[in-house]
């Protein structure tokens, strides 16, 4: 059992202080029974603990015994069906909150954690987040992603104060639970390479520390990938400490560039058109994998190419927003019109911001090359990662059309104000880059 190590605040060679509101991260086997003595820290003396039907029978049951314990009142909510990111669940929660309550504890993963977030957000509590499954990156970043309107929001919230992670209850996820966590760490290939590229393009803060944390974090739960689906402690603590890490990476940097890029986009527009159509998808770090792999294939193409200012100019000129917007709608349903609403203030189809960032590119193209070498391994290699570990390497074997690809792509430069690949890919006036 130890602490990992979180720096709560830094001053960085990038200019910036960094910091994060996470206190303590706790990992390793038997973490969990530290759970009384951090609630007694913070002088809890009535706590809500919060859980599924899965999770609850997993560790929740247990961490309201420790509590009871500990001299505390523990006060169970359990959700009666496995919660889903969305203002439904979120409301169900805050619905249920005791408000006598002087503390959080969430027992799960991913929606479980952000939903936590929120409640801690709204009430002021200290929050606690006991993790039974190293699934995604959620657990020390300060926002909540969920479903507001249809469309997949990246919502500031707060972070937990302390994270549990106890290695005995972690290892006995499910097998599609502990590969999700490595898709989603394999994703941070995508993030850190489009958070360099942006820097290059559009002068975008860049910070060479975190990147190289988050980088760290990688080769070691890659270097450990092959012993994961036999659960050795140290596959799964490799992943479930990266994850952290990254999640507090994000916190440093202020933004999600450290750890989400195009990949996470295209998993966001599955989810997406699941909760608009009821389409099939998957566990968001499962769909983040496939769609590392099927952008470092991309990426392997635009190495293949140069810049061409004349088409990428024409095609700028040329591009019709109106029929755009109608295939968005046709992708999303009503899902699509925050996004489309969201376009009026980026702009980002403006005939001169776009001449200005293609002269960049031109400029800087051999130095965006390099940031691709440098970054993106051979999609061959993420190919065999995921395979080993059982995870779905395309988009068919988690129920997605190998055909909408791509609309996915063209529609994932319109879900957020962040520069990625389709956004790159438009700005040179590539029409088809599969």
């Amino acid at each position: 059992m130890s602490d990992f190590a979180i720096r709560r605040s830094f001053s960085c060679s990038c200019g910036r202080t960094h910091s994060t509101t996470v206190n303590d991260v706790i990992t390793g086997k038997g973490a969990i029974s530290r759970l009384g003595e951090v609630l007694a820290r913070y002088g809890a003396r009535r706590v809500f603990v919060m859980s599924d039907p899965v999770t609850y029978e997993v560790a929740g049951k247990g961490a309201a015994e420790l509590i009871g314990s500990s001299g505390m009142e523990a006060v169970p909510f359990v959700f009666g069906v496995c919660p889903k990111p969305s203002e439904e669940f979120v409301g169900s929660a805050v619905e249920h909150y005791d408000s006598r309550c002087d503390a959080i504890v969430s027992v799960g993963s991913g929606v479980l954690c952000d939903i936590g977030k929120i409640l801690a957000h709204l009430t002021g509590r200290p929050y606690v987040m006991v993790a039974t499954a190293p699934s995604c990156d959620a657990f020390a970043s300060a926002s909540s992603s969920m479903e507001r309107d249809g469309l997949k929001v990246s919502l500031p919230t707060c972070a937990p104060d302390v994270i549990i992670g106890d290695t005995d209850i972690l290892k006995t996820a499910p097998d599609r639970m502990l590969a999700a966590g490595l898709g989603d760490m394999l994703a941070k290939y995508v993030s850190i390479c489009e958070w360099r590229i942006s820097h290059i393009i559009n002068d975008e803060y860049y910070c060479p520390a975190i990147a190289d944390m988050v980088r760290l974090a990688l080769d070691k739960c890659v270097k450990n990938s092959g012993s994961l689906m036999r659960r050795e402690d140290r596959a799964v603590e490799a992943v479930f400490e990266g994850l952290v890490l990254c999640g507090a990476a994000m916190a440093y940097a202020g933004v999600s560039r450290p750890a989400s890029g195009n990949e996470h986009y295209i998993s966001h527009l599955i989810d997406m058109r699941s909760l608009e159509f009821g389409t099939p998808g998957d566990l968001h770090g499962i769909q983040c994998g496939v769609a590392t792999l099927y952008i470092a294939r991309l990426y392997e193409r635009l190495r293949e190419i140069r810049p061409d200012r004349e088409r990428a100019l024409a095609h700028a000129c040329a591009f019709d927003a109106g029929k755009w917007n109608d295939e968005l709608r046709g992708l999303l349903g009503g899902a699509a019109e925050p996004m489309i609403a969201l376009e009026k203030e980026e702009g980002k189809y403006d005939i001169a911001r776009h001449a200005k960032r293609l002269e960049r590119i031109i400029a800087r193209w051999d130095d965006i090359m390099a940031v691709i070498s440098e970054e993106i391994p051979p999609s061959k290699q993420i190919e065999d990662i995921l395979l080993s570990v059982g995870a779905p390497a395309r988009l068919a074997e988690i129920g997605v059309e190998e055909e909408l690809f791509a609309i996915l792509f063209k529609a994932s430069k319109d879900i957020r104000d962040k520069y990625v690949l389709s956004r790159l890919v438009w700005d040179l006036g590539i029409e088809d880059p599969m």
